[in-house]
């Protein structure tokens, strides 16, 4: 199949899906910091799959100091601290160390990601994601796609998410891998695999993690073993400009370096605007008035040290076994 032509599953009934297994397990993963807002209600709507569809159903918490674990458990997922899930390793900040640590805290020979923010989540993207997987075992990657509001105060923009997506990675990856430029959705966070190939590979840290799967699915297994299905409308929360800069500074780095294209690893430098009184002495005899803009610096530290393979830290057999004596939030 061709990521050039996003592929359209119509099931009649997720029972077809669950028939469709064959006897291999699904696990849903949900990284989560701070979300307690939204990850009852995006627990809520995958938790019907259990026991048929979906094998297990994870939270996987990074370091929430809120109350997203008990909301989560109380939705009905198994909750995993990152230090639970790989305790001889000390944790580092950041999404792609949570899901890199996924990977050892579930079993289920394919696995699904989805965002804990999303807002209004629809109870068929789980089905939607894994579908791919069950009907072509040819596919080690699908990616979601959809279309991604805007929301800046009280104004809307239907179709202006997605603002890393044009700006950074879409002309990037049609300059350096061309052929990913076909892919709707690169960095969006939901999205399925294989055990067999999440495992295998390296996990970039922060917001990288991504576009470096991405690429590494299409280095290791080629353009036809990545899917895209279409999962409507997707909405959470939307982020500030700087904290779309530092993002997109985390990702820069991780596809350069993908690429063959070696990283300076400097830290982003940014300035914003502060509030300050009218600069009254520059203002003297110039006729002026107002305020003078004033700016503050600020140094944001970037990572680019990936999480070697699963499968070269936690064996297979050891991970299945070891399940039992992982932690779940009562």
């Amino acid at each position: 199949m061709s990521v050039t032509r996003p592929r359209r599953i119509d099931w009649s009934a997720v029972e077809d899906l669950v028939a469709a297994k064959d006897g291999r397990t699904v696990s849903v993963v949900l990284p989560a910091l701070n979300e307690e807002a939204t990850v009852g209600e995006v627990v809520a709507s995958i938790r019907p799959l259990l026991g048929g569809l979906v094998d297990d159903l994870v939270v996987m918490d990074s370091g929430s100091t809120d109350a997203t674990a008990q909301r989560a458990a109380a939705a009905g997922a198994r909750v995993v601290t990152r230090e639970e899930a790989v305790p001889s390793i000390a944790p580092v900040p950041g999404k792609g160390e949570v899901l890199w640590r996924s990977i050892a805290a579930t079993t289920g020979d394919l696995i699904v990601f989805v965002d804990s923010d999303l807002i209004d989540p629809d109870p068929m993207f789980v089905p939607r994601l894994v579908g791919p997987l069950l009907a072509d075992r040819s596919v080690q990657l699908v990616k979601a796609y959809y279309r991604r509001p805007l929301r800046i105060g009280e104004n809307r923009d239907e179709g202006g998410g997605g603002r890393v997506t044009e700006l950074v990675a879409r002309p990037l990856l049609s300059s350096l891998k061309p052929e990913l430029g076909t892919i709707i959705q690169p960095l969006g966070g939901e999205y399925g695999g294989t055990r067999e190939l999440l495992s295998s590979v390296s996990f970039a840290p922060g917001y990288g993690v991504e576009i470096g799967l991405l690429i590494d699915a299409y280095d290791r297994c080629g353009i036809d073993a990545i899917a895209q299905v279409n999962l409507g409308v997707r909405k959470h929360r939307n982020r500030k400009l700087t904290e779309l800069g530092v993002m997109s500074r985390q990702i820069v780095g991780v596809l350069l370096r993908r690429c063959g294209v070696t990283d300076s690893g400097a830290a982003l430098t940014q300035f914003v605007e502060v509030d300050s009184e009218a600069d009254s002495a520059g203002d003297q005899g110039t006729g002026r008035s107002g305020d003078i803009p004033q700016f503050m610096r600020s140094d944001t530290e970037v990572n680019l040290t990936d999480r070697p393979p699963m499968a070269t830290v936690v064996p297979a057999s050891a991970g299945r076994a070891g399940r039992e004596s992982i932690h779940v939030t009562p």
